[in-house]
């Protein structure tokens, strides 16, 4: 970064380090973090507006009263998502006097246009919003401007006057350096980009200029973090990468080296590795958005790495990220990879992570992606782009520059598909980044029903296996499993179910049955229970119990199967989610279609069988299915449609597939754009792109520039922001190590060590809904570790090896009642 000289007569203080009380003054953090900004913002040329970005933010810091703050919180790194406070009480602000001093100096260009303005507002906004809840919104709800109000605050309370007498000389001359038309001009180019884009609405621009400022938010959050950090814990700089490239080549000689040792066993093994040549060969192809369409077991992850390395090597890109909905297919995919290419190049970032897998280290890293091989979940990227406060921002704009893997995309939120296809053509187009969409049930993403509201931007030639004939081949020359629609009229009862399975196990050493609901799981293994099944050979799998249960009860559930003993096992479709498991048949209780085809790769999965597997379709009777589970019963409805229309033809073939999405998003448009109850001003999407609904009417008619100011609502888009809509709350359950975990919680509160409790027992914890906690609260089955904690552990009788938990008592012993 380069070494700075105090030229100062009175030192003003940024941060205090808590170990040694050494002092780090406004002057060296300003400069040593707009170096970090400018080579973060670099990444899409625009380095000396990060560089702005990083000498402005903490500007409020030259006042007195911020003075008087630090020196009272000696000890206080200042530096979190708080604003600071005297002991008085009073609130100071030491964001906005920079926001302010770039605004009024980049205004005075492009007056005519509002060019200088517009840009004045992007790292205005940035600057503003470095503290608290994210990005300030510029209308906010109810009509009100709040940027405006924002940047005209008092100087009394921003005191940017008395911070202007105050400031270092180097630091005001380098800012007074870069406020020019040539910066306005630098920014101008993206944003005309954005504007001059003839096939895309108005409302997508505007969207695109958020996205553009998002990147800029995120490169000077990270900046910001990482100095602070580093001064802090000044060791741990040497293990920051954020400025150096990867050696794919080192990478692609592991992974050819690996590839070229496989044997080739069984004929799907000759299928799966021509499908990694044709991503190989593929890779050369422009960068762009392309989809990995692979019927399940084809083998996607390998292939799709293989794609990604050589992809990332030719257009000299910083990192692959993959994206993925759930952390167990995150464990066995990262460890996969990791085993071939080796610790340094494998990141795991997601809530599920075990702290002994992970070294403090990769928690530096993890804090910004900062490996060329990152693996994280779906809720994770989204939450990045639009959820609240600063953290999550810290992982927009390593996605630039990248290649982005998205597996089983088929499982993106009904409400969240606009925001997501306009952030990943915004990603593609104008954040120099490719991305692959794989999974074997392919959405019709770049055919939505109201286009308008954005959708995805192919490449040409996007599908990477080929033609429509291409594919069809593919996934006939990879079936391995027949599937059967018995509908039955009513719908199929408990015990007529029951009879089936069990039909189907004398015929088959090993059967699989998914139902939708927890409910049904349980009736039905107590009905095989009932039936004198062995105990040794039924199972039962459902979110009632903690990770760490089910990975127990599939590792049993393996260890049968590789030794031919029979096995029945009855599971919610958690089993359907990136699970290696092979079983000879496969009953699905009727669902998406798409769960139907995750299900069937459950069956003879490796083509082991020398017949094909079978796999069962039922209408199982499901009272109330469309209030619980909204999702799934739309899913059954428009799968039915497929049923009947391709009665006698192989539904897991992508025509099949097509036409059950393009049923089932037109019957669901209207949930598209993630629409905000009880909100008369329009969906997050209208929020976060030109805010038509909001009763603020100027804002109309300074759309009328041809470059207009951002009117976004970006905090309350935040607020209101959420992947998943269950409101779920966490119960730590005493299963196995669990009641350790309970244990020490319960027990003397250190600080560090309860840290790393609390990260463990995330993989000895349930997801409760509010119904249930209820009734366990009533019954007093939970309780909190600790009193004002918000920690809460579950009662040892009301959780067994059978169900995980339940809200009757299970047995008689009591673990605590304290």
């Amino acid at each position: 970064m380069g070494e700075y000289v105090v030229t100062q007569k009175k030192i003003y203080i940024a941060h205090v380090r808590q170990k040694d009380k050494k002092r780090q003054s406004v002057q060296i953090h300003l400069l040593e973090t707009a170096a970090i900004a400018r080579e973060l913002a670099a990444k899409l040329d625009l380095p000396e507006v990060g560089e702005l970005l990083g000498l402005m933010h903490d500007f409020g810091k030259y006042s007195e009263a911020f003075r008087e703050y630090i020196n009272a919180a000696t000890g206080i790194n200042p530096d979190v998502d708080v604003e600071d406070t005297l002991s008085n009480g009073q609130k100071i602000d030491h964001s906005t006097a920079g926001a302010q001093w770039v605004y009024r100096r980049l205004k005075k260009f492009g007056v005519k246009n509002g060019s200088g303005e517009l840009v004045g507002q992007i790292l205005g906004l940035c600057i503003a919003s470095h503290h608290g809840a994210g990005l300030i919104d510029c209308l906010n709800s109810d009509g009100k401007n709040v940027w405006k109000e924002r940047f005209q605050k008092d100087d009394m309370l921003t005191h940017l006057t008395e911070c202007e007498q105050n400031a270092d000389e180097s630091v005001v001359q380098q800012a007074n350096t870069l406020v020019s038309e040539e910066l306005v001009k630098l920014l101008l180019k993206p944003i005309i980009a954005i504007l001059k884009q003839s096939h895309h609405s108005e409302k997508i621009k505007e969207f695109y200029l958020g996205c553009l400022t998002r990147f800029l938010f995120s490169c000077l959050i990270d900046a910001d973090r990482i100095n602070s950090a580093d001064f802090e814990r000044e060791e741990q700089k040497d293990w920051r990468r954020f400025t150096q490239q990867p050696n794919w080549q080192e990478a692609i000689d592991k992974l050819e080296a690996y590839l070229s040792q496989f044997e080739i066993r069984y004929p799907i093994d000759k299928i799966r590795r021509d499908i990694s040549d044709t991503c190989l060969s593929r890779a050369i192809d422009p960068q762009g958005i392309y989809t990995l369409t692979v019927p399940t077991g084809g083998g996607k992850t390998l292939a799709s790495l293989r794609y990604a390395l050589h992809h990332a090597q030719k257009y000299n890109l910083d990192r692959i990220i993959y994206i993925i909905p759930y952390t167990s297919i995150i464990d066995q995919n990262a460890q996969a990879i990791r085993e071939i290419l080796g610790e340094d190049w494998v990141l795991e970032h997601h809530s599920n992570l075990e702290p002994e897998k992970q070294s403090w280290q990769d928690k530096l890293l993890s804090e910004n992606w900062d490996k060329p091989i990152v693996f994280t979940t779906m809720v994770q990227f989204l939450d990045a782009w639009f959820g609240s406060g600063t953290r999550g921002a810290r992982y927009i704009h390593p996605q630039t520059r990248s290649v982005l893997i998205f597996d089983e995309i088929q499982t993106l939120p009904i409400k969240c598909v606009h925001l997501f296809c306009n952030t990943l053509n915004w990603l593609t187009q104008f954040g120099k980044s490719s991305a692959i969409l794989c999974t074997a049930t392919q959405p019709v993403l770049d055919e939505l029903p109201r286009s308008e509201l954005g959708m995805l931007q192919l490449a040409a030639n996007p599908d990477i296996m080929g033609n429509h004939q291409e594919k069809k081949r593919l996934f006939d020359d990879l079936s391995r499993v027949d599937i059967h629609y018995h509908p039955k009229s009513g719908g199929w009862g408990l015990e007529n179910a029951g009879e089936f399975l069990l039909e189907q196990f004398h015929i088959n050493s090993s059967c699989l049955f998914i139902v939708n609901t927890k409910k049904w799981a349980k009736e039905l293994y107590q009905y095989c229970q009932q039936q004198n099944i062995p105990s040794e050979v039924l199972f039962h799998l459902s979110t009632n119990q903690c990770s760490v249960h089910r990975k127990t009860i599939l590792n049993k559930i393996k260890i049968r199967l590789k030794n031919k003993q029979p096995v029945i096992c009855i599971s919610t479709q958690l089993i359907e989610a990136g699970v290696d498991i092979s079983m000879a048949c496969v009953i699905r209780a009727l669902a998406g279609l798409d769960s139907i085809a995750q299900a069937a790769g459950r069956c003879n999965r490796h083509g082991e069988k020398e017949d094909k597997g079978q796999v069962y379709v039922l209408n199982l009777q499901e009272p109330n299915l469309a209030r619980v589970l909204p999702d799934i019963d739309q899913g059954k409805i428009h799968a039915e449609r497929v049923l009947r229309d391709f009665v006698g033809q192989d539904i897991l073939q992508p025509d099949a597939m097509r036409q059950y999405f393009q049923y089932y998003f037109y019957s669901r448009h209207q949930e598209m754009s993630y629409i905000v109850k009880n909100s008369a001003s329009g969906s997050l999407f209208d929020w976060l792109s030109d805010n038509c609904f909001n009763i603020y009417t100027p804002k109309n008619n300074q759309r009328v520039k041809p470059f207009p100011m951002l009117m976004q609502s970006f905090k309350s888009a935040g607020h209101a922001f959420k992947m998943i809509d269950a409101p779920t709350q966490s119960v730590i359950v005493p299963y196995g190590e669990g009641k350790e975990l309970i244990a020490k919680l319960c027990g003397e509160w250190n600080p560090k060590e309860m840290y790393r409790a609390l990260a463990e027992a995330q993989r000895y914890s349930v997801n409760v809904f509010p119904h249930i906690w209820k009734k366990l609260d009533k019954e007093r089955a939970i309780q909190e570790v600790q009193e004002g904690t918000g920690i809460y552990y579950l009662n040892g009788r009301y959780y067994s090896d059978e169900y995980g938990l339940s809200v009757e008592e299970s047995s008689e012993m009591v673990f605590y009642d304290l």
